[in-house]
């Protein structure tokens, strides 16, 4: 089993996976929603997105996991506030003996569109297309993780 994670303050997609590149399986994906609370004082939004992943970690006991790396926002009140929740989802991704992988999103694009500057709707409709599924997912949180879950299945430990 393995898990692609999109950190973020409101949303942070998930998506954990088996099989292999060629026949992937999604088990779960979504988002975890810190929404409509988005006015609450960070701390408390950190505590629901770490206990929602503790109990997905729980549930699904991923080996291995692809965590999106921070790129450089113009906003840099944004780039503190994901980078904190990065670190929540790091702490328990270690603390649950999980292999963590860093990859930028150019990474990811590069990896998985075969194309650096593909937009959120070229990733959709490439996850639409490699896990064969009927429709585009949504939010693009979640199609972000679950290509990164493809990733993921094809790295070596």
């Amino acid at each position: 089993m393995v898990l692609g994670l999109d950190p973020g303050t409101n949303l942070v997609g998930f998506a954990f996976c088996t099989g292999t590149q060629k026949k992937p399986k999604i088990e779960d994906f979504g988002v975890i929603k810190t929404l409509p609370k988005s006015r609450e004082e960070m701390p408390f939004r950190l505590l629901e997105i770490a206990q929602d992943l503790e109990f997905l970690l729980d549930k699904y006991k991923p080996v291995k996991a692809f965590v999106e790396d921070l790129f450089f926002f113009k906003n840099s009140k944004t780039v503190i506030s994901v980078a904190q929740s990065r670190g929540v989802l790091l702490y328990l991704l270690a603390k649950k003996k999980v292999e963590i992988y860093s990859l930028t999103p150019l990474q990811v694009k590069q990896s998985f569109c075969g194309y650096g500057r593909a937009d959120k709707k070229q990733i959709q409709k490439m996850v639409q297309k490699v896990y064969n599924l009927d429709e585009i997912p949504k939010p693009d949180d979640a199609a972000d993780s679950l290509a990164m879950a493809w990733l993921a299945l094809g790295k070596k430990s």
